[in-house]
């Protein structure tokens, strides 16, 4: 079966997805890409279409073990019709419980026919010097697995001549799903003098959730604790208050310290 483009769709607050989706299209190597960012709230206004004639790869992150709820509607929006399609889903080293079962239910749901599937490791959003958890994720070791599964993808297509032939992919998860779709509604940013102002935490907040005039204004409501602005913050200004968030980034260090690795299912 022959595509004529790839289709990169991700969300990825830190970096972590976008660095995993990427990986998989080298291995993929397919000379027409387009790459669909919808990390920040205007590129979630867009609703997506595809045909048959295209791969799409879908990359989010885990969030509580489910798809992140303010991806539901974007992503019930698709417009596909017998697209062959990928879904990936990156969590930081605890389970992926049945966010990847959800992910392919939706694009299903949606027109897509799922071609294969992967669960990969990227630091987690919580993740410090003080309290690591899966730090530096996605490694060297990482991004080769994603190429060799963008390959694998590449040779599976290569060996069906239509969409019809594509058999379902068996994804472990349960129904309903597990996991927590509800986020923390919780203070727990603070901003040091060091601070500038210089506005890429207002910038790079996948929500719209900080002051871009006073980034020391944050919409806890909009918050969806990703902690985008922490690790990207040029002066180190922003860190975790103590309490709930903090809390929970102790119980990850200290729980999840065995590396979990990447899995594909084809």
């Amino acid at each position: 079966m022959k595509i004529q483009s790839l289709k990169l769709v991700y969300f990825s607050p830190t970096g972590t997805t976008e660095a995993i989706i990427q990986g998989v299209a080298r291995g993929i190597n397919q000379s027409t890409v387009e790459l669909v960012d919808i990390t920040k709230p205007s590129a979630r206004k867009q609703p997506l279409q595809t045909s048959e004639n295209e791969l799409l790869v879908v990359a989010v992150p885990v969030y509580m073990g489910r798809v992140p709820a303010l991806l539901s509607e974007w992503l019930h929006a698709i417009q596909a019709h017998n697209t062959p399609a990928v879904c990936i889903v990156v969590y930081g080293n605890r389970v992926y419980d049945d966010a990847l079962l959800e992910l392919k239910d939706i694009l299903i749901t949606r027109g897509c026919i799922p071609i294969a599937c992967a669960a990969y490791i990227g630091e987690h959003s919580f993740s410090s010097s003080e309290t690591p958890t899966a730090e530096g994720r996605p490694d060297a070791s990482d991004l080769n697995h994603a190429e060799l599964f963008g390959r694998k993808i590449n040779e599976k297509l290569l060996s069906i001549s239509t969409v019809e032939h594509i058999s379902d992919i068996n994804i472990p998860g349960n129904y309903p799903y597990g996991g927590i779709t509800k986020l923390w509604n919780v203070d727990f940013i603070a901003v040091s003098n060091e601070c500038s102002q210089c506005g890429v935490c207002a910038e790079g907040c996948p929500v719209g959730a900080i002051d871009s005039e006073n980034s020391n204004l944050m919409d806890k409501e909009k918050c969806i604790t990703c902690c985008a602005c922490i690790k990207n913050c040029p002066q180190n200004a922003r860190t975790m208050k103590p309490g709930l968030v903090k809390d929970a980034a102790m119980r990850l260090n200290k729980l999840y310290k065995e590396r979990k690795e990447p899995v594909f299912f084809l």
